[in-house]
């Protein structure tokens, strides 16, 4: 499924479902060359390629389409999915005006005139599909403006959003539109797109190796694909086949070496992930623009580094993970290429911090002593009490509040199921402030063992 950059242009009827000749992307009147993504955009729902979890026979979209029911929606997804493919079918569908909006670009006013040509519509007996691509940039003051409007079903919302709709389209509305969710079009998707855009330009056949790495490049994004396709044949001239190296001279920089998604892909994460455990920042800001220069998505590497602050430094220093996770909600507010530095600054940080794995170590130890343990039942005096039959059964019954004892520790209490010993999953690095911790820790063991000599 496609988008372009043709999406202000009004769509003409179209049949409810699938079915029905394919209509001609432009007429004679249309001005220059018409993009591939633009002219294999799909005409009919049979056309549309992935979404097959909305899609599919019974899904929630194919059963609004056949059973004529059109709700407003939020279609949340990746980049080059369909989002505003399915919003034009739909109005097609049902013969509706289709207004399109850019939260980008738009305001308030916008709106207004939007409402202005629906009530004109419904006035000549037709309905309207107010469409708001990147509805999260509009702020709460403007989502509000739909909700009168949404509720007196003057026309049905659909909004397009990138970002989670949990925290970038405010409650209200949320309330009063279907949240849909897109994905990526995964390598069979792809693949098929790539046949359908090969049959439209006429072109030879892509080697495999050569569609392996065009695949990798779109990233599951069929715009992006059908640009770099379309781009490819243009460029490649009359060759028996389009190999790797056509590819890359049409690419050019935009490929790169970097295979992604391949094994390249995946060798150079590893390498800056060990580059940040070594402790040699250089290396990681290296790795790190070799992975953004090859064109990965940087919420992909910060990811990544969120679960190097807990996996590699841990305790050692807790401001690590606190830094990531401000990297993260920094790199979305500024986006490419100002919030690269923020995720830079982070690697840095973490490559210079104090390192440990013990809490990563003793998590995973707990998780494979449970797994393979039995389910053992929790002691009496840990056990909530709150009803009188539960006190009758000695629930809670001896329990030592700690905050009651010497130095808010309960010597000698134990809170381990009966007849388990220790088991000593936490073993603190001498490092950073696991170091105190260790201190700490091997303190409350000595009272605890005194405490049992005293009984």
């Amino acid at each position: 499924m496609t988008e372009s950059l043709f999406d202000d242009l009004p769509p003409a009827p179209q049949p409810a479902a699938g079915g029905g000749k394919p209509r001609k992307a432009a007429d004679a009147t249309t001005a220059g060359p018409v993009p591939l993504a633009e002219r294999l955009r799909p005409r009919t729902l049979d056309e549309v390629i992935g979404q097959r979890h909305l899609l599919g026979p019974g899904k929630p979209l194919r059963t609004a389409f056949e059973t004529g029911r059109l709700h407003s929606m939020i279609l949340w997804g990746p980049p080059g999915v369909g989002k505003t493919t399915l919003a034009r079918l739909m109005a097609g569908a049902f013969d509706a005006q289709f207004i399109v909006l850019s939260a980008v670009l738009g305001g308030v006013k916008d709106i207004r005139e939007a409402v202005e040509r629906a009530q004109v519509a419904r006035g000549q007996g037709r309905a309207s599909v107010v469409f708001v691509d990147e509805v999260h940039r509009f702020n709460k003051g403007q989502q509000d403006a739909f909700l009168p409007h949404v509720e007196a079903g003057l026309f049905t919302f659909i909004g397009a959003t990138t970002e989670n709709p949990s925290f970038e389209v405010n409650s209200a509305l949320l309330s009063r539109a279907t949240v849909h969710v897109l994905k990526a079009l995964d390598e069979e998707d792809m693949a098929a797109l790539i046949e359908r855009a090969r049959a439209e330009l006429q072109a030879p056949p892509l080697s495999e190796a050569a569609r392996d790495r065009l695949i990798g490049y779109a990233d599951g994004d069929a715009r992006r694909l059908l640009n770099a396709y379309d781009n490819l044949v243009s460029l490649a001239g009359p060759l028996a086949e389009l190999d790797e190296a056509a590819l890359e001279k049409s690419l050019g920089e935009q490929l790169r070496r970097y295979d992604k998604g391949g094994e390249q892909f995946y060798d150079t994460i590893s390498a800056l992930h060990k580059s940040v455990r070594g402790s040699d920042p250089d290396a990681a800001l290296y790795w790190l623009a070799r992975m953004l220069d090859g064109g990965v998505d940087p919420r992909y590497v910060i990811r990544r580094v969120v679960r190097m602050a807990s996996e590699d430094i841990g305790l050692a220093d807790p401001r690590a993970l606190r830094l990531a996770l401000d990297a993260a909600e920094t790199y979305e507010r500024l986006g490419s290429p100002e919030g690269e530095l923020t995720i830079a600054q982070c690697i840095v940080y973490l490559a210079m911090a104090p390192k440990s794995n013990a809490v990563y170590g003793a998590w995973n130890a707990a998780r494979a002593f449970v797994k393979r343990d039995g389910t053992r039942p929790v002691p009496l005096h840990l056990r909530n009490a709150p009803t009188q039959l539960m006190k009758e059964l000695d629930y809670g019954r001896d329990y030592r509040y700690a905050h009651d004892e010497a130095g808010g520790f309960a010597a000698g209490e134990s809170y381990l199921p009966e007849g388990m010993a220790p088991p000593g999953f936490y073993q603190p690095v001498p490092r950073g402030l696991e170091l105190r911790i260790g201190e700490r820790l091997a303190e409350l063991r000595r009272l605890n063992l005194e405490a049992s000599r005293t009984g």
